[in-house]
Parts: C-alpha cells; structure tokens; sequence
C-alpha cells in the first residue's frame, strides 16, 4: 500500500526527490515542491510567515490557543534569533517552526552561494533557538523555486520545498473581512492556506477562518499532519 506521501507525490505528478542534471552532466539531488495536500484530505494547513512585531505573533498565538488550532510559522532567520524565546515557546506549545530563509529576499534574483546562505543561515538560527532546522523549507518573495533553489534546499536538509494554493494577500493589510473572504473562497480540502503574523488584520480573521472551515468539515492542522507518511 502506498503511503500518504507517496499519495500525495502521484497527486501532483513529482516524486518524492528527483534528480536534475549540473552543466558538468553529473546528477544533481533536488528537493520535491508541493502546493497542497490530498484533495480528498478533510483537512487544510494554517501557515505564517514569521516575521514582524513580537506582540502580534503573541496575539495570534492566543487565538490559536483558544481555537485549538497548531500552526505552522515559516520563519525569518533574522527574525528568529531577536525572538528566540517566543519561537521556544511557539514550539512547546505545538506549532510547527520551519525555515524562510534568513533575511527574506527575492530569492529567485539571488546567485547561488547567496541563496546556499539564505537557506543554511536560517536553519543555524532555527537550530539555535529550538534543537531543530525544522522539516520544510518555503522560499521567501516568490510563490514557486526554482531548480537552483531546489537543489539548495535538498542540499540544506530540506527534502520537500513547500508552497500553498491559498493566499488572501493579507500582507497588504486590506483588512480583516477580505482576508476572511479570499481565504474562504480559495480553501478546499488539502489547501495550504500562506498568511503572515506581524499585520492585525490577519489575527483579527483568524477565528472566524477557522469557524467556517470547521463548519465546511475541514480541520486545520499542521503542514506536517497535513502531508504525513
């Protein structure tokens, strides 16, 4: 029987790690990208993008509290070592932490040494503060990577790069009733949802996300219960 996984890989037609070919000819090991789960999964991912003032993460983490929700928070490496204690305390409390390069640049324009750097250096902050680099790897200022990127990320530690299908472009701060509608309007069952923890609207949607995804039998969970062995 084939895994979870395994299921998911066929779904979106990747493997698990593929394998592309340097301009010497030799192959080279780069990471699977996904955008969603299963989509017969009744379940969806909550991420964030971690970054932005302590006291807004801390908020969205009481909601989360209260909701009995865990999310997962890819987070800013610079971010993560003036914050260490709160990404501590993210993690004791059941969130995923997981790696979004250490000072958030376009990474598609950035060579590859740069990138290497972005990716390895965000992961020495996550271990720093938390004993781990976390599971999954999500490129900063761009939806999809590309093959350096790939290859870079497998490189680092990370085997799966993880993008999302749903995005309310909260991180223009429209407010919290469009934040709520965008994301109803794109969440289906397997959905990785992309939200950002530093704006107040998103937090003020939050709750009410989360009400009506469960009221459309759709549990949130995180990325890795969503696309678990």
């Amino acid at each position: 029987m084939l895994s979870r996984r395994q299921l998911l890989s066929a779904s979106l037609g990747v493997p698990l790690l593929v394998a592309s070919k340097s301009a010497a000819g030799a192959a080279t090991a780069r990471a699977s990208f996904v955008q969603h789960g299963i989509r017969t999964s009744k379940e969806f991912a909550l991420t964030f993008h971690g970054a932005g003032p302590s006291a807004l993460a801390q908020d969205m983490l009481a909601v989360a509290k209260h909701l009995d929700v865990k999310l997962t928070v890819f987070a800013v490496g610079s971010w993560v070592a003036s914050n260490e204690s709160l990404v501590r305390d993210m993690k004791r409390a059941g969130h995923e932490i997981d790696n979004h390069t250490l000072t958030h640049p376009a990474l598609r324009k950035v060579n590859r040494a740069g990138v290497a750097t972005e990716i390895t250096g965000c992961a020495q902050a996550l271990h720093a503060a938390t004993g781990s680099i976390g599971a999954w790897f999500r490129p900063s200022g761009t939806p999809t990577p590309t093959t350096l990127i790939l290859e870079e990320a497998v490189r680092a530690g990370y085997p799966t790069v993880v993008g999302y299908d749903v995005d309310p472009r909260d991180y223009q701060d429209p407010g919290s009733k469009l934040v709520i509608s965008r994301t109803r309007a794109g969440l289906r069952p397997g959905s990785i949802v992309s939200l950002h923890l530093g704006h107040r609207g998103t937090v003020d949607a939050l709750e009410s996300i989360v009400i009506a995804a469960r009221k459309d039998g759709l549990e949130p969970v995180t990325v890795s219960a969503l696309l678990r062995n």
